[in-house]
């Protein structure tokens, strides 16, 4: 038999604790992708304007993509835990929460759900502006140079 587990239980608030933390690791990782992409394609648009290959600007696209992709990610576990703590804050306040209701961190039910999240990700506010300037930006180079 599960027991109700209240508001002001040690062990709910822990686990909110635990989700909390897990959400700010994954907006922690989100903002990180940004400052690799922006570092790592500085250091490449660095080696062009040093004599290099010119043809090494359409190498910066790819880490580019990829950076993205994994800042989408991380932005869609982050959405995921979100609504899983959301969740068991409402059964929380319905009094309706049970022990087995604790410290669940799974945050998706599945390969297509985490890969349907990722791609809404891909469309969010803080995706397409960094990311479409820095591609605009690649690609005004890679013309120009």
């Amino acid at each position: 038999m599960t027991k109700q587990v209240t508001c002001d239980s040690s062990a709910a608030l822990n686990y909110l604790d635990t989700l909390q933390s897990t959400i700010g690791r994954m907006a922690s990782n989100s903002a990180r992708c940004k400052t690799w992409c922006v570092t790592l394609v500085s250091a490449i648009l660095v080696l062009v304007a040093k004599g290099y290959e010119q043809m090494i600007i359409s190498i910066a696209f790819l880490p580019t993509a990829l950076f993205m992709l994994l800042d989408s990610y991380y932005l869609a576990l982050e959405g995921l835990f979100i609504r899983q703590y959301n969740s068991f804050a409402s059964l929380l306040h319905e009094d309706r929460a049970k022990t087995v209701d604790l410290f669940v961190l799974r945050s998706y039910r599945g390969y297509g759900e985490i890969s349907l999240a990722t791609l809404k990700a891909l469309g969010s506010f803080s995706v397409w502006p960094f990311y479409g300037v820095l591609f605009l930006m690649l690609e005004i180079l890679r013309r120009l140079v």
